[in-house]
């Protein structure tokens, strides 16, 4: 399916697309499955941290695939609708900027959600594979090292950018790929406005790894 017309049209649908599915709250779902709505417990988001927290590790497992598939499935229907190639990664980050935005601010759900660093690595997979596993490696090995949720997500973010300047400066690709590594990073770093702040005060919550939520009970 291609959208014809001006290239502004492609963008605006793959933008309308990539939010709707971006706002798709795979946290409720799961957590409401699980018997816990994850709004009502810890930081009140629907991302795959809080719903580990709520629920344990099955349920943050299924929320994580869901929110980076979102976002991935934004970003591939949004690079066959572009009108011609030199426009595709234009759409493609339009939709990628618009899932997250979703993400973070679901229309399903009153303008709530998560931070977005689940669908800005499904982004970063569709847009360019072959940053997806350093980021994720990174991204990990933050999670693993400090065991706090926002210093993974501001890793995998300031990835994502790295890796579009210089996909833009070092390759001949489109300019448009800016468009994701800069819009990506404002909204993350906007919604991680108070972890932010907790982290220069030293207080941010560390995610604790206990028995009960790794086997899959609600942690206490």
């Amino acid at each position: 399916m291609v959208v014809s017309g001006f290239p502004l049209l492609a963008a605006s649908a793959a933008a309308v697309i990539g939010y709707l599915l971006g706002s798709i709250p795979f946290g409720i779902v799961i957590g409401r499955l699980l018997g816990v709505d994850p709004r009502a417990v810890g930081s009140g988001r629907t991302g795959t941290t809080n719903v580990y927290r709520a629920v344990g590790w099955p349920g943050a497992l299924g929320t994580l695939i869901g929110d980076v598939l979102k976002a991935a499935l934004a970003v591939w229907i949004a690079g066959r609708i572009a009108p011609e190639p030199a426009w595709q990664a234009w759409a493609m980050s339009a939709a990628a900027v618009a899932a997250i935005l979703g993400h973070n601010h679901s229309i399903y759900i009153g303008f709530r959600g998560g931070a977005g660093g689940t669908p800005n690595a499904g982004a970063l997979l569709a847009i360019w594979p072959a940053a997806f596993v350093p980021g994720i490696v990174l991204a990990a090995l933050a999670w693993f090292g400090v065991r706090i949720a926002s210093v993974a997500t501001l890793t995998i973010s300031l990835w994502a950018l790295g890796s579009m300047v210089y996909r833009v400066a070092m390759t001949d690709a489109s300019p448009g790929y800016l468009l994701y590594g800069f819009g990506q990073l404002v909204l993350i770093v906007w919604a991680l406005r108070p972890n932010i702040a907790r982290l220069v005060r030293g207080e941010e919550r560390r995610i604790e790894l206990s028995r009960d939520a790794l086997a899959g009970r609600t942690p206490r």
